[in-house]
């Protein structure tokens, strides 16, 4: 198995409670009300949100995939962390074994927040995983997440 490991960082003007509670505790709810463009709907399949729930995930049509299916490592609420895995998609097609995301919401200097996210891609095989193939879904994510954030902004009470 391959292993590829992304970096990333996102940045809001939101306080640090409010985005996780949106993109975290609100997410199955709030995705497809914002960004129905994206995402179609959100069912759980085992659970009900907690560690060792798994979900699906339905994207709009043209979005490039259908599906995923997620499991839900770890929501912790103190330290504002967020991990789950992606164990099945129509996006893998024999590439791809899961990716595992790790996301840690901080405060900014600001007043604002800073989402950490790291995301490693397991690979079938020895199947090599380049960045450049992974940009169009890391592009994506960032769309959506700017869609909530904007939607969180007009709708402070929200």
């Amino acid at each position: 198995m391959g292993v590829f490991k992304h970096e990333m960082e996102a940045t809001s003007p939101l306080p640090t409670a409010r985005v996780f509670k949106a993109f975290v505790l609100e997410s199955d709810t709030l995705f497809p009300k914002v960004a129905p463009y994206a995402i179609k709907g959100v069912e759980y399949l085992q659970g009900s949100g907690g560690p060792g729930s798994i979900r699906k995930v339905t994207f709009a049509e043209g979005w490039g995939f259908e599906y995923l299916k997620e499991k839900i490592d770890e929501i912790d609420q103190d330290n504002l962390s967020y991990t789950y895995t992606v164990i099945e998609s129509d996006l893998f097609k024999n590439l791809i074994e899961k990716i595992s995301y790790d996301t840690k919401f901080v405060a900014a200097p600001n007043g604002g927040t800073i989402c950490k996210i790291s995301t490693t891609f397991y690979s079938v095989g020895d199947i090599e995983i380049k960045e450049e193939a992974i940009k169009d879904s890391l592009q994506k994510r960032a769309r959506v997440f700017k869609a909530v954030e904007e939607y969180l902004l007009a709708n402070l009470d929200a």
